[in-house]
């Protein structure tokens, strides 16, 4: 019995250690990393005449620039009218650099730099937006392409997405040319006209013609994540989220065909009921959630500014991660981040009400985590369907995702330095873009491409994204000049 007694308390003496042991582990990796923020003086704040720049914005908005797919020429007066409102009202801007129109409508701008030798560098925008949702025109705020500036905000279809961008950067630079500035490398200024539908026009037309040039871009920054507030939770400070890699975008069909028939006389499977039983498969199975990559990268340079609870948590990955990762799967925005999606978005079938029709097919989008190609995703539906009468067939315009670009490279500190100057209450972190961009199409001239919008964002905002009541606050779109001026300033003088 003094054995067994002996056996035991050397058992509970282990088990005690252990625990000891594991949370000196997990308190030693908590406070030995370190913050990852750079330190940075905030510069003195830039004026900008908000009135007059906030009326400039508001007659861009007022131009419908939708883009559609099957005619390339559609709106064609409203992105004309792009460039003539670039020409009327920015004249520093326009003697400083040489412009060149692609596809009709798309815009290149190259200001020549002074060095030959100093690698070029590209800023993207985009001026399509995405059409107003039938039948929700009222209920928008202010009619949603008036432009309006009311109570702070201008209002309107593309304030954010993407015209905010787009002249906060010509904005800038033509801020820039009337202090006589002069680039040491060449810039260039490339302004999309269907990055909305894909860009296959635009942007592969601009990234094609430099490439033909032998241009190679020391980087690109394009639109893409945000300044956001109250969106990662744990943080009290907002954080500056730079999109060092984007997910892939890969679209499919399923489809099923059987006799068609008088829908009195139904039989056991019919095309609808194979599809619809493919569908089911596919959204109890997704694609696993990992915590690794990018996602790794942005929870442990945050981890550091988090509540205890989080920090400990996010420092010790190695042991918690399937906590966090549960944790991550709760919200769409932060589920998003750590797999690949799968999203059911079209169902065709049926003419008639007792007619069984001929075929069925639906329509999936997949955004791809870096890692996962079209390849893999044929591969997971095929296996996960596991029914040899679905045909799967891929559409065409499928992208792979981007190479991740390096958070280690000078034009990711310039980045990194020049948000800490303009908004010095935030921490810096890299990011996953899950959504597409331009810059996709830009792989073959850069191996560097950074995605972020300077626009500080609540949850509350992220809904007004392609949705109802789009704004821009006038503050926000203040503080978007300057930070475009400070970061030219910073990577090309």
């Amino acid at each position: 019995m003094r054995r067994f007694l002996r056996l035991i308390r050397n058992i509970l003496a282990l088990i005690v250690l252990a625990v000891v042991l594991l949370a000196g582990v997990l308190a030693y990796n908590t406070f030995s990393n370190p913050s990852r923020q750079i330190d940075v003086a905030a510069i003195p704040k830039m004026p900008v005449d908000e009135d007059a720049v906030s009326r400039r914005l508001a007659v861009a908005i007022q131009l419908q620039t939708i883009a559609e797919v099957s005619n390339p020429d559609a709106n064609a007066d409203a992105f004309r009218g792009i460039l003539a409102h670039i020409e009327a009202n920015y004249p520093a801007f326009g003697a400083a650099v040489k412009r060149e129109v692609i596809a009709n409508y798309s815009l290149l701008y190259t200001w020549q730099g002074s060095d030959p030798n100093a690698k070029p560098i590209a800023l993207l925008a985009h001026q399509d937006v995405v059409p107003i949702a039938p039948g929700t025109e009222g209920d928008w705020e202010v009619p949603p392409f008036s432009g309006a500036i009311k109570d702070g905000y201008i209002w309107g279809r593309g304030s954010w997405d993407d015209k905010g961008n787009l002249f906060s950067i010509v904005e800038a630079a033509e801020l820039l040319a009337k202090s006589g500035f002069k680039p040491k490398r060449t810039i260039y200024f490339a302004f999309g006209a269907d990055e909305e539908i894909s860009g296959k026009r635009g942007a592969t037309g601009m990234a094609k013609l430099l490439q033909s040039r032998g241009v190679k871009l020391d980087f690109i920054l394009d639109e893409g994540l945000l300044i956001t507030d109250g969106i990662i939770k744990g943080v009290d400070q907002p954080v500056a989220v730079i999109g060092v890699a984007e997910k892939g975008y890969v679209t499919i069909d399923v489809s099923a065909t059987a006799p068609p028939g008088h829908s009195s006389l139904p039989p056991r499977e019919t095309a609808i009921g194979q599809v619809a039983k493919a569908l089911v498969k596919l959204e109890k199975k997704p694609f696993p959630a990992e915590i690794k990559g990018v996602m790794r990268e942005t929870l442990e340079t945050t981890a550091p500014h988090m509540a205890m609870f989080n920090r400990v948590a996010l420092s010790n990955l190695w042991l918690l991660e399937p906590v966090v990762r549960k944790q991550l799967e709760q919200t769409p925005t932060t589920a998003a981040a750590i797999r690949t999606t799968t999203a059911l978005t079209i169902f065709n079938a049926g003419n008639k009400e007792n007619v069984l029709p001929g075929n069925a097919t639906a329509t999936i989008n997949f955004r791809l985590l870096p890692g996962d190609t079209e390849e893999s995703v044929l591969d997971y539906v095929r296996s996960t369907i596991a029914n040899d009468k679905i045909k799967v067939t891929p559409k065409p315009g499928n992208t792979n995702p981007p190479p991740v670009s390096r958070t280690d490279s000078e034009s990711y500190r310039a980045l990194n330095r020049t948000i800490r100057e303009v908004f010095p209450d935030v921490l810096v972190a890299p990011g996953l873009m899950v959504a597409a961009t331009d810059s996709r199409n830009y792989i073959g001239v850069t191996d560097a491409i950074y995605r972020f919008t300077p626009v500080r964002a609540t949850t509350e905002d992220l809904k007004r994204f392609h949705g109802t009541n789009e704004r821009l606050s006038v503050s926000n779109y203040a503080d978007m000049i300057r930070f475009y001026r400070r970061f030219l300033e910073n990577t090309a003088q």
